[in-house]
């Protein structure tokens, strides 16, 4: 059984197909999936198919890439809905300085609020970043420190695994772990201990190699156990138990 820690399932590409898609996701051994709202629609569709599908829980915020436009409206709902019990985590959130397509102040704005609100509610947070892990650790150093959060989609060097690590947050592989050039970040995998890992399909984005081209769905999630497995030379039932404790502990599942 796997639990799939990141999923957009009531994105504009997912909710259409969302019965099938889970449908498939149980069969392929798909305990729970963490959705991720990223804006108000998508958050009251989450909080609607958990009604349906209790084993779908929900996260919210809004990306870095889309603070400027759309995180001074989604903040409130944010805010309530962390405050009544429906969220298992804030996220995503963080810095993405690749694309930038909200400028720097105000993402940093947005996180510095975010900070503030998981720990009120005493929930952890879930981390987006790009190009950008020498201001979040600081910024983590200083208003979130020894709080617990994980880094989700994980792209970045050992170095940078290295700063997630010794900060105690979780670090989060995708399907980019199967594709035929990410040498370097099966180098990551092999090198994050298994307790400090999860997994997750980033669905409806980043397919892994088998399914190259099609939208990501949390039935693919296993491919990306078996590469991560394999590259740490232990048996898939075994890393199948340890990723799933793992995110059991860190998101706390009513």
């Amino acid at each position: 059984m796997f639990i799939d820690s990141h999923a957009h399932l009531t994105s504009e590409q997912l909710l259409p197909h969302v019965q099938e898609i889970l449908a498939r996701a149980q069969k392929a051994g798909i305990s729970k999936i963490v959705n991720i709202c990223t804006d108000i629609k998508s958050l009251e569709e989450g909080l609607a198919l958990h009604e349906k599908a209790p084993w779908v829980y929900n996260t919210a915020a809004t990306t870095p890439h889309d603070v400027v436009t759309e995180g001074e409206e989604f903040f409130p709902y944010v805010e309530k809905a962390a405050a009544v019990g429906k969220l298992v985590a804030i996220g995503e959130t963080g810095l993405d300085y690749y694309y930038e397509h909200s400028d720097k102040k105000t993402q940093v704005a947005f996180l510095e609020r975010y900070f503030v609100l998981a720990l009120k509610m005493k929930l952890p947070l879930i981390f987006h970043c790009r190009d950008a892990f020498g201001d979040l650790f600081s910024m983590a150093d200083s208003a979130y420190k020894g709080a617990p959060a994980l880094l989700h989609c994980f792209t970045g060097t050992i170095d940078e695994a290295r700063g997630v690590l010794d900060r105690g947050w979780l670090l989060s592989l995708s399907g980019i772990v199967t594709f035929k050039k990410s040498e370097g970040l099966r180098e990551v995998a092999k090198y994050v201990p298994l307790d400090r890992l999860v997994i997750e399909t980033d669905s409806p984005y980043l397919a892994p190699n088998s399914q190259r081209g099609k939208q990501n769905e949390p039935s693919f999630l296993p491919e990306t156990a078996e590469a991560i497995a394999k590259v740490k030379g232990i048996p898939l039932g075994d890393f199948a138990q340890a990723v799933t404790e793992n995110a059991e502990r860190f998101f706390r599942f009513p």
